[in-house]
This record gives structure tokens, sequence and C-alpha cells, in this order.
């Protein structure tokens, strides 16, 4: 079994700034990507963005593209989630999933709130 932990969430102004990162642990599990998706209140969970765990490769929804940045710590099995240049249509519950050959896996959330 994987357990996902986030953290980073809070309430930021509109152009503001917030890193969210998420840490897996478990026994005996093979990581082939991790990223994030979003539930923006009243929508549906949408992707926001993936890193494929060996080579690297960055993936983002045409939303974030520029502005929120991923990347991740192999050693440490963590994820992370810069973002940058917030704006109030990023306000959403933060979810960060783990694949692996078998399974995905998902963290509790994190809220993340942005003011105009």
């Amino acid at each position: 079994q994987v357990q996902l932990v986030e953290s980073g969430g809070g309430l930021v102004q509109a152009g503001g700034s917030l890193r969210l990162s998420c840490a897996a642990s478990g026994r005996s599990f093979s990581i082939v990507g991790m990223g994030w998706f979003r539930r923006p209140p009243g929508k549906e969970r949408e992707f926001v963005a993936g890193i494929n765990w060996s080579a690297g490769n960055t993936y983002y929804a045409d939303s974030v593209k520029g502005r929120f940045s991923i990347s991740r710590d192999n050693a440490k099995n963590t994820v992370y989630l810069q973002m940058n240049s917030l704006k109030p249509e990023d306000t959403a519950v933060y979810y960060c999933f783990l694949v692996t050959t078998y399974n995905t896996y998902w963290g509790q959330g994190t809220q993340v709130t942005v003011s105009s």
C-alpha cells in the first residue's frame, strides 16, 4: 500500500505563489509517474500536471502552462508543484496522484484559495 501526504496549500492573493509537495511512502512500490489534479468549487476534477518518474517528462493542462511547474525528487519519492502568477480561478482542492504498474493512488487533497 502507498500513502501520499500533501502539504503547501493555503490562501494567497492573486499574482502570488504557492508550492505544493506530495511525499509517497509505503512498501515495495515502483513509481511510473506522479502529478496533480484539482477540483474547483462546483466543478469536476481536472488534470493539472504530471511527470514521468524515470525520464522526467512533464505534462500540463493548457490553463496552467507557463505558470505552474512540476518537479520530482526521486530519492525522496516526492513531487512538487510550483504555482506562480496564481489566479482566482486556480482556487480548488488539489489532489496528488501516484501511478505504479498496477495501481493509482490519491492523496487526501489540499485546499488552495486565491483571493482577487
